[in-house]
């Protein structure tokens, strides 16, 4: 059997790490590469840590506003499944990458295998949202992370080939985990202690491409102090034309972004992470981390009902309350799986295709 996985964007990376792992164990597997995130921070890297074999194909599409993006990456990537003739796409997510390859495959009848479908959350301005919603609807395969995502998909009238698995994720982190706490340098890089500092990462547009925004969680970064700010290309740059860098950079500690390895280190050691990233939402509870969501609204609203994360949106007073105040109020459920959700899903990937 052939399977086409097809990536582009950080969050496709980790959770394509363990699912190709197994995948390569029964079946024959071939990765896309759309070039969707073409730095080398947020790109090669986590290919070069996570031990992803290098792609047989790199579409180079790079960035551009979503329609042109994810239209350059449907007709590159439709050239290929026509040459490649998979038995199933696998695609990740929520990114531009996965709706385009989701539309490509769909197209050419090709059976489409969602990995992390299911999640809702209920805001369509939202890029990902829409992305989310349009790639459940044209796939055959659909892997559930939770039991909320499995609700939410048949309360939109999927119900068949809808199955639980768990959360890659959890894979991924536990495999890394051991991985990075070998490897990682960046504690002693940055001379952190333990528990001593936050952690914030601010990359989506609602918050960058919002003047309001950007300039309401920068001043709450600069107050609340002892911030550690990996800090997303997008993000620099709208700061700088509004003139907030120099004001972020007053008490906050502004950094490259950093490998998935240096990340979790990074993550399992703050105090608070203070992040608008889904992918570092769950990441955070993962690892028992307070996280304080800078959004209205979250597609893990496991995490929330949990009491491990709270949503404080780009209000100014209410990030620096909450890095201040916020508590959990014990340890947290297992709501994400076993970390077996990749063997789960090769499985019923050779069962049912």
């Amino acid at each position: 059997m052939k399977v086409a996985s097809i990536v582009g964007a950080r969050p496709n990376f980790i959770k394509l790490s363990p699912v190709s792992r197994e995948l390569r164990k029964k079946m024959d597997e071939i990765i896309i590469h759309t070039g969707q995130h073409y730095d080398y921070e947020m790109n090669k890297i986590f290919f070069d840590e996570l031990g992803i074999p290098t792609p047989d194909f790199h579409l180079e599409v790079g960035s551009g506003f979503h329609g042109y993006q994810t239209g350059e990456m449907l007709k590159r990537i439709e050239k290929i499944l026509i040459k490649e003739k998979p038995d199933v796409v696998l695609v990740f997510g929520d990114t531009n990458t996965t709706l385009a390859g989701a539309i490509a495959a769909a197209k050419l009848s090709l059976k489409v295998a969602h990995v992390e479908a299911g999640l809702r959350s209920f805001d369509r301005k939202m890029p990902e949202e829409v992305n989310r919603i349009l790639v459940d609807h044209c796939s055959s395969l659909l892997f559930c992370p939770t039991e909320t995502a499995e609700l939410n998909l048949k309360k939109e009238g999927i119900i068949e080939n809808v199955y639980l698995t768990g959360d890659v994720m959890v894979d991924a982190q536990r495999t890394c985990m051991i991985i990075a706490q070998d490897r990682s340098k960046i504690m002693d890089e940055l001379s952190l202690m333990p528990k001593s500092y936050y952690l914030a990462t601010v990359h989506r547009a609602s918050n960058t491409d919002d003047p309001d925004n950007l300039r309401s969680i920068a001043l709450a970064l600069s107050k609340i102090g002892n911030v550690i700010f990996p800090c997303h290309p997008r993000a620099e740059k709208r700061l700088k034309e509004l003139e907030l860098w120099d004001i972020l950079n007053k008490n906050t500690r502004v950094i490259k972004p950093v490998g998935y390895l240096d990340m979790l280190i990074l993550e399992k050691n703050a105090l608070k992470i203070i992040t608008d990233s889904g992918g570092v939402q769950k990441e955070a509870y993962l690892l028992g981390v307070p996280c304080i969501t800078l959004r209205e609204e979250t597609e893990w609203i496991e995490t929330v009902q949990d009491g491990w994360n709270v949503l404080v949106g780009a209000n100014e007073e209410m990030i620096t309350r909450m890095a201040r105040v916020f508590v959990p109020p014990g340890r947290y459920k297992n709501v994400f799986g076993l970390g077996d959700a990749s063997q789960k899903i090769v499985k019923l990937i050779e069962r049912i295709i």
